[in-house]
């Protein structure tokens, strides 16, 4: 283990922050002091950036320009920049969003998130921001790194952050008023009606069919995930309503443009959950959607540069 290096993609960590706003020099500089050191030696984490569509939230492609997510965890878990209502977007607050739903404001600013790094303050759902056990620790280094930074104040474990707003409560309420969102949505409650022979056996809250979905261009594709991706009898009555909850989600966040894929979960009750992806080029039919097709859509609801795919940028 000592001999792994700390996985970092500068490239993903600056695409990851809402347009307009880019990567600080510090987390920048801090990769570059970080680079060839041995993963463990001051957390156990990897520098790679993620939008929130990705992150552990509740439906979290609206809040793409809500986070700068710089940190991934082993667990899943995501650590970055919040920027919520009336904080500052130039040195926001470092939250955690934890993969069994620990949300939690870790540092008052990436100073003092760098700084807690160093005093080996993280506990509980966060002890992986220690360093590991079996490595060499290295926080003395990055104590001395930040303290010869010319620039700045120093940064203080115990930064107060008694005046910033309530994150778990953030989150908890955007959980919970997504669920309602959708539970109550006219179009996925038209879904739930005509997929009702698909609706699972058992009775128990968390039963439930799953269903993938594809939409590029004129392209379409949708299986129920039953021992494996299949076609179902319903799919091509069901594709005019995906196509309307598709343009009505793209009116209603027009900078996230149209998504790609979509996955549902239909339950016992009636209910359909679903999950976008805005960034995966999905198979149809065996093949890769079509680049012509996904530029066609990226034409007619164009994306910020750095939210546009990569795949989508080929010739």
């Amino acid at each position: 283990m000592s001999d792994t290096p700390y996985p970092i993609d500068l490239d993903s960590i600056r695409g990851a922050f809402p347009p307009g706003i880019e990567a600080p020099p510090l987390l920048v500089d801090f990769a570059t002091w970080l680079k060839g050191r041995p993963w463990g030696s001051v957390g156990c984490f990897s520098l790679q950036g993620q939008f929130s569509d990705h992150a552990p939230i509740t439906d979290g492609s609206p809040l793409r320009d809500r986070f700068s997510l710089f940190m991934r965890l082993p667990d899943g878990s995501a650590v970055g920049g919040w920027y919520g209502a009336g904080l500052d977007r130039d040195n926001p607050p470092i939250v955690g969003l934890g993969s069994e739903g620990d949300y939690e404001l870790l540092a008052p600013s990436l100073d003092g998130l760098l700084a807690k790094l160093t005093s080996q303050q993280f506990d509980n759902a966060w002890s992986d921001l220690k360093p590991h056990d079996e490595v060499e620790p290295q926080t003395v280094e990055l104590a001395q790194w930040l303290a010869g930074r010319p620039l700045g104040e120093p940064a203080t474990p115990d930064d107060n952050s008694s005046e910033l707003p309530d994150f778990r409560g953030f989150m908890e309420k955007w959980s919970r008023d997504r669920e309602d969102y959708w539970a109550n949505h006219r179009l996925m409650a038209e879904l739930g009606w005509r997929l009702a022979a698909h609706l699972p056996k058992g009775k128990k809250p968390w039963d439930r069919t799953r269903f993938e979905i594809a939409i590029v261009g004129k392209q379409y594709q949708a299986r129920v995930l039953s021992h494996g991706p299949q076609p179902f009898e319903e799919a091509a009555s069901v594709e005019s309503l995906l196509r309307d909850l598709r343009e009505e989600m793209r009116r209603a966040q027009p900078e996230l443009g149209l998504w790609y894929a979509m996955n549902f979960g239909l339950y016992a009750d009636g209910r359909v959950m679903p999950n976008f992806e805005y960034d995966l080029r999905p198979t149809i039919d065996g093949d890769p959607a079509l680049l012509s097709e996904a530029k066609a859509d990226l034409a007619r609801a164009p994306r910020p540069e750095r939210w546009v795919p990569k795949w989508l940028t080929e010739a």
